[in-house]
This record gives C-alpha cells, sequence and structure tokens, in this order.
C-alpha cells in the first residue's frame, strides 16, 4: 500500500459505526489504514493499493528459506486435508464397511469438527508461546497415528471414537501452518500466496480423490487411503523438525533481551488481547462458519452425489472430483493474487456471488462431462473465495496472536458448521429424485444447490459489512509475552 497523506476517519471501534464504515468503504478504491511513527504516535490515512506485479516476479522475491517454510506450511494444511476427506470422500464404502447409513456415518464428519476448535486452541497458543515449530511436528505425528488408528477401528463405536480425537489435532495445523507460511514471506507477495496456500486444502481433497481412484472400488479398499495419507502426516512432521523455527518467531522473542522493557507473561497478554478483541473474535468467527458452511456443503457430499444421484461410477466421480478441485486449485490462486490490489472483501463477495450463479450448471447435468465442467467452475469461485482466507485472518489478527487467533476462530467457525455434511445427508435421504436410469434415488442436487445458495447470501453479508486490513505489516509485530511500552502512548494497535 502507498499512503497518499490524505487523512482517513479513524477505524470505527463501535459494532454499527465499523459497519457502516465497511460497506462505505467498499465503494471507496483506497484503502483506509493506521500509520504509526517512530515515536509510537497512531494516524489514520488513506492509501492507494500498488498495481499488480508480475505473479512470477512476486513469488521469485521469495529466498530458498522462505520457500522452505512455504512449502512445509502448504504440505501440511493439504496432509491435513487429505486426512480429512480420506473419510469424506469414501462415505459409500465406509457405509458399506460398518453396514450402517451414510448419514451415520457422516457423523464422523461432525465429531471431527466439533472437536477441530479444542485443537486449534491448544496448538494455536502453543505455537504463540513457544513458537511453531515443535507443536507442528508433534501435531503432523500423531495425526498420521490416528489415521492408522481409524484404519484398526472393529466398531462403528471405535471408529467414532477415533475419528473425534482424530478433530483435536486436526485443528492444531492451520493456524501454525498459515503463520510460518505467510510471516517469513514478502508483504506484497501476500496476497497470492496466500491464495496457493489455502489451496493446500484443494490438493489434499484432489489426494484423497486420486487415491480412492487408485485403489478401486472394492469395500475394504478406504484402508489403503487411509494408510497413505497417514504416511503423509508422518513425513511432513519429521521434515518440520529438522528445518529452524520461524524468523519473525525468533525476531520477536529477542526483543526480551534487546529492549529493557516490561515483559509480561504471555497468558497475561492473551486476557488482555481477548478484553480489547473480543468483537474481532466474534465477527471472525461468524465469518468463518459462513466460510466453513459454504465450503462443506459445495464439497463434502459431492462424491456421493455422483455416485447415488448421477450414476457415476467410482472411477468416473473421483476424476470429476479431481478435475473440480483442480479448478479450486487455480481459483485460490488466481483470485488471492487480484485481491491484493482489488481488496479482500470486494473479491469475496464477487466470488461468492458468481458462484451462485453457476448452481443450476452444478447440479442439473448427468453425463460426467458436464459434472466435470461445472464443478470445475464451481469450485475456482469457491476455493476462489476461500483462497483470500489465510492473509485476510492475518490481517485481522492481534499481531502477536497470528497462529492463535486464525486457527482458534477457523476452527470455531468449523464447529458451527460441523452438522453440514450431516445435515445435506439427512435430507437428501428424505426427499426422492430420478436419476438417469430412471430408479427414484437420494436428491443430493437441489438439496446441496439450496443449501449452498442460502449460506452464501449469509457469507456475501457479513463480508460487506465486516472490517479489512488489507496491507497490515507483520514485520513490526512483536511476539506474545513481550510488551515494550511507549511513555504516554496507548500502544494498543502497535504492530
Amino acid at each position: 500500500m502507498e499512503p497518499t497523506g490524505e487523512p482517513a476517519p479513524p477505524f470505527g471501534r463501535g459494532v454499527v459505526y465499523t459497519a457502516k464504515q465497511s460497506w462505505k468503504d467498499l465503494f471507496i478504491f483506497k484503502q483506509r489504514v493506521e500509520i504509526t511513527n517512530e515515536f509510537g504516535e497512531t494516524t489514520t490515512e488513506w492509501a492507494k493499493p500498488v498495481p499488480l506485479r508480475n505473479p512470477i516476479t512476486l513469488v521469485a522475491q521469495l529466498s530458498i528459506k522462505d520457500w522452505l517454510f512455504f512449502t512445509v506450511g502448504f504440505t501440511a494444511w493439504a496432509a491435513d486435508a487429505f486426512d480429512f476427506h480420506s473419510l469424506a470422500i469414501q462415505q459409500v464404502k465406509l457405509a458399506a464397511y460398518y453396514g450402517k447409513t451414510k448419514t451415520e456415518i457422516s457423523t464422523a464428519i461432525t465429531l471431527t469438527l466439533l472437536l477441530r476448535s479444542v485443537g486449534a486452541a491448544m496448538f494455536g497458543f502453543a505455537g504463540d508461546k513457544w513458537g511453531r515449530k515443535w507443536p507442528m511436528v508433534f501435531n503432523m505425528i500423531v495425526l498420521g497415528l490416528l489415521q492408522i488408528g481409524t484404519i484398526y477401528a472393529v466398531t462403528f463405536e471405535q471408529f467414532l471414537a477415533v475419528r473425534a480425537i482424530f478433530g483435536l489435532f486436526m485443528g492444531g495445523v492451520y493456524g501454525n501452518a498459515i503463520a510460518m507460511a505467510l510471516e517469513n514471506s514478502p508483504s506484497d507477495a501476500r496476497g497470492i500466496l496466500s491464495g496457493l496456500l489455502q489451496q493446500g486444502y484443494c490438493a489434499g481433497y484432489v489426494g484423497a480423490a486420486a487415491g480412492n481412484l487408485g485403489v478401486g472400488a472394492a469395500v475394504e479398499s478406504w484402508k489403503l487411503v487411509f494408510w497413505i495419507s497417514a504416511g503423509i502426516s508422518i513425513a511432513v512432521g519429521l521434515v518440520r523438525s529438522v528445518m529452524p523455527e520461524s524468523r519473525q518467531f525468533i525476531e520477536a522473542r529477542a526483543a526480551k533481551k534487546a529492549h529493557t522493557g516490561q515483559i509480561n507473561s504471555f497468558w497475561k497478554e492473551t486476557k488482555s488481547m481477548l478484553k480489547l478483541e473480543w468483537k474481532m473474535c466474534i465477527y471472525v468467527i461468524i465469518l468463518m462458519a459462513g466460510f466453513t458452511y459454504y465450503a462443506h456443503a459445495a464439497q463434502d457430499t459431492y462424491t456421493t452425489f455422483m455416485l447415488v444421484e448421477k450414476e457415476l461410477g467410482n472411477t468416473n466421480a473421483s476424476k470429476a472430483s479431481i478435475i473440480m478441485m483442480s479448478g479450486g486449485i487455480i481459483g485460490g490462486a488466481t483470485v488471492g493474487y487480484i485481491s491484493q490490489y482489488f481488496g479482500r472483501r470486494r473479491l469475496i463477495i464477487i466470488a461468492v456471488a458468481l458462484s451462485m450463479c453457476i448452481i443450476p450448471a452444478w447440479i442439473l447435468p448427468n453425463a460426467f462431462v458436464g459434472v466435470a465442467i461445472s464443478g470445475f467452475f464451481m469450485q475456482f469461485f469457491v476455493n476462489g473465495a476461500f483462497g483470500i482466507v489465510p492473509i485476510h485472518l492475518n490481517e485481522l489478527s492481534p499481531p502477536a496472536f497470528r497462529s492463535a487467533f486464525p486457527g482458534v476462530t477457523y476452527q470455531l467457525g468449523s464447529l458451527i458448521s460441523a452438522p453440514a455434511a450431516q445435515i445435506v445427508n439427512a435430507v437428501a435421504e428424505k426427499v426422492s429424485i430420478t436419476s438417469p436410469s430412471g430408479k427414484q434415488v437420494n436428491a443430493y442436487g437441489p438439496v446441496m444447490g439450496v443449501f449452498t445458495a442460502i449460506i452464501a447470501v449469509i457469507l456475501i453479508i457479513t463480508a460487506a459489512f465486516g472490517p479489512e486490513k488489507r496491507g497490515r505489516m507483520f514485520e513490526l509485530a512483536q511476539a506474545a509475552g513481550v510488551v515494550i511500552p511507549t511513555e504516554g502512548k496507548d500502544v494498543s494497535d502497535l504492530e
């Protein structure tokens, strides 16, 4: 961002004032920014977005070490998604294996999502207090071991218990992964990197779909996909163990030794942060509830929809899933990159609105080609909007809590959206539709279409009236637990 020197009204402090200000800012191309001088004095100015640069030039700024941090963060998030979608994509197999309905199998998805927020809090605060490295190492290795535990769950009750514990550790990945990946990258490259990073989730989905395609349709073949995902998670943890701690975290913690200022305890500062930022916490949780409902509605039961309603068969359904999520990967990188110039909220709203326009084409085709192409464009915009989430959350986060805040708020949003797949399955199994062969089958398409459209409208409204801090700098942030006071000045907004 390029400050213009033109004074701007300060960021709103009240809920209604902030909502009105955010709505008006959507139609002002300049960005409201806070400028802090060397004396700790903060003023609010209008800033012009820097014109988009060649994306190759942007990513070329990253050093080899920066790329390693980004790659491990991306791979950790992809492995997390692979683990999760190993179950979601194979619901039909698991229902046959345990002799349960698809709705009962989707209970495991609900339990996983319910406990993710607890894991996000545990590992997020651990990452902000002790660093990004060892919490992630422990998290990824245990995640892999729990995938193996799922394979050896003999009864359905054991299966549900393991998946519930799995959710605890699944929730710990996101916050540390995005903090590590983005805080070690140049600020003007963070838009495109955010888009790429979020698509680790799509890459995990593609990996699970490819695994499902490779092992075939046999009922017990689901176990091999779980073995593959377990190996990837454990490998990521081992690779992270030989890498150094995040540079920004080390430099921020070094402030303890470099300054003679006050050093507060981590938990005291955490309490202070929650007291000051509780409104932002609630807003981001609502935003992420909308985003995660939106994604789960558009993704989790789509393979089941192709198998049951469209009668595509395991091979074609898996191929269509891979094509579909390839669109998500491209969309996330593209929209994330453009958001660096046009704004986070504007691009979220545009992408979500365009995905709504595609819903009829997404659920009506019967042929493989139609389903695959419409799925590609649907996920281009769904994950295009979601590709902005990592950088948007980091910019809205209290600077010292860029691991805990995004992780906890993201997973609390996921907690609210936990029943999404179960709702779709339950409603679809009570409504019938005529399949291409003339049989009466579960009406997944209409249910998914209506559900996704409702959530999309809510998400657009939430983004339109919410705050944005595009271009916020991470480099000046202190580590949690370190406070260097500026005499006579309010430092609550210092970055």
